[in-house]
């Protein structure tokens, strides 16, 4: 077999980008994939499109094993356009007799397309469509990350097609987790789960008992980004175990901006006393750390201390603009403090204070503030709260492990 099948006679016909550097709103510095399969059965089947920047080189893909007119099929594991972008030329091109999807996913179809001549097919968890020697089994799985979202798995190769579920953003043009590195394949599938799925880490749970309770024999998982699991598939479910669980690590981190540099020698006196505590700090200057960088870490971390100034009654933007985005994907677990300088109004302290409750992470104390340039007696106090903050995250942790 070429590194485009999975087994013989499902082919890999998605389309590398190669060059997207942004999505929406998450740092893409090695590009991606937009993974989609055809199986060729009595009834060919397409299982999900691509982006439409990049319709003519899953065309191609596909011209390369069959004429795209003669496929019977079409399965829409999730509307998302950077997944069905090309829908409609595609099935202008090929005229299916079936396009499958779930009931949510047929809602939103039509909500993005507004078709109603095409050949819808609903399916629902537990169902089966057989296209000649193969069957193939549903399982929805709405908000993960989408309510349209579902996974197809083909029940004789035992390939479970997982839509954006162990994805990472990576392009490559190795199909197979053992064909890249593992550690930059985790890594990379750490920054998916921490921008993208972090939010739903609770369905994720769900699912992933679901798929045991359904006793699926799974052999291999091809995502609709990134790389196709067919090694180490133990070490991805384990990670989504791990990360849906919320499981903090012996590690903080402490998250700033800084505006004339006394915030960040606030930073790293509170770095200086986490590290007093034997607990490791790393230092994100949001000026110079990309916000999607910074969440990945947020992930494993057993702590997050975030230090500002204030500007204009509030806090710096782009603090401002990360505390909007962590909101968003509300992390869990965590042992949380706050620190600021000020000039003559303060109210940074009780804006951080505030966001860190309202995402009910356990905020250690009212934390620190000082008025312009900390002197040496306020950056030992700041030591103090580094302290206090690793003395938190260490009783956590001792009780977690009990």
């Amino acid at each position: 077999m070429s590194n485009k099948e999975l087994a013989p006679g499902i082919h890999w016909v998605g389309a590398v980008d190669w060059d997207v550097r942004d999505f929406h709103g998450y740092s893409t510095l090695q590009g991606t994939t937009y993974n989609a399969f055809l199986i060729v059965d009595e009834k060919i089947t397409l299982i999900d499109t691509v982006k439409k920047s990049h319709l003519s080189d899953m065309v191609h893909q596909i011209r390369q094993i069959i004429d795209p007119a003669r496929i019977d099929y079409l399965i829409v594991n999730h509307v998302e356009p950077d997944h069905s972008g090309a829908l409609v030329d595609i099935m202008n091109l090929v005229q299916p007799e079936k396009l499958i999807c779930s009931p949510m996913g047929k809602t939103a179809l039509l909500d993005h397309y507004h078709r109603e001549d095409w050949p819808y097919e609903v399916v629902k968890t537990g169902d089966e469509v057989s296209i000649g020697e193969r069957t193939l089994q549903f399982l929805e799985t709405r908000m993960l990350h989408w309510p349209d979202s579902m996974f197809t798995y083909a029940k004789e190769e035992k390939i479970l097609f997982s839509s954006d579920a162990f994805g990472q953003h990576l392009a490559t043009s190795e199909r197979f987790d053992d064909e890249v590195p593992l550690s930059t394949i985790m890594d990379q599938a750490a920054k998916y789960y921490a921008n993208i799925l972090y939010l739903y880490s609770p369905l994720i749970r769900k699912l992933l008992a679901t798929v045991a309770e359904m006793n699926l024999d799974i052999k291999m998982i091809a995502p609709d980004h990134g790389v196709i699991w067919r090694t180490n598939m133990g070490e991805i479910i384990n990670a989504y175990d791990r990360w849906s669980a919320g499981e903090p690590s012996n590690k903080a981190l402490v998250i700033y901006d800084t505006m004339w540099h006394s915030t960040e020698k606030m930073a790293k006196a509170v770095a200086a006393g986490l590290e007093k505590e034997g607990v490791p700090a790393d230092l994100l200057n949001l000026k110079v750390q990309h916000r999607s960088d910074v969440m990945t870490r947020v992930l494993t971390a057993g702590a997050i201390v975030l230090g500002s100034p204030t500007l204009n009654n509030g806090v710096l933007p782009r603090m401002a603009g990360f505390l909007s985005y962590l909101r968003g994907l509300k992390p869990q677990n965590k042992v949380a403090a706050a620190f600021a300088s000020y000039g003559w109004s303060g109210e940074s302290l009780k804006l951080l204070n505030q966001a860190l409750t309202e995402m009910k992470l356990d905020v250690v104390d009212d934390g620190l503030r000082f008025k312009y340039v900390p002197t040496h007696d306020d950056l030992g106090n700041c030591v103090e709260l580094g302290r206090r903050v690793g003395q938190a995250l260490k009783k956590r942790l001792a009780e977690q492990s009990d």
